[in-house]
């Protein structure tokens, strides 16, 4: 008996902002520049890359090359996502001795 498998999309589970707070808050732990360029993606197909980019004003195919495994965006593109989506990131200062 063969399983049949299928993709597992996680955009189809952030339905919801905590959803997507919790999925963001995950990548920017990471560090890991690619993932938290692959999960703006995500969460940007999730809430609709159609409307993302007329926000944005940049076309639908290079948001989805910019922010593919892949992709390497501009820091104009992700700001601009970013912003779309309501996701903020801030900075703050460490103790270092």
């Amino acid at each position: 008996m063969t399983e049949k498998l299928t993709t597992f999309d996680p955009a189809e589970h952030l339905n919801s902002s905590q959803a997507i707070a919790g999925f963001m808050e995950d990548a920017f732990e990471s560090g890991d520049p690619a993932y938290i360029n692959h999960a703006l993606g995500v969460v940007a197909r999730a809430k609709g890359m159609t409307e993302i980019a007329r926000q944005t004003g940049l076309s639908r195919e290079q948001l989805y090359r910019s922010f593919s495994k892949e992709g390497n965006p501009t820091l104009r593109s992700t700001l601009a996502v970013m912003k779309v989506l309501g996701i903020r990131i801030s900075a703050k200062q460490e103790m270092v001795d």
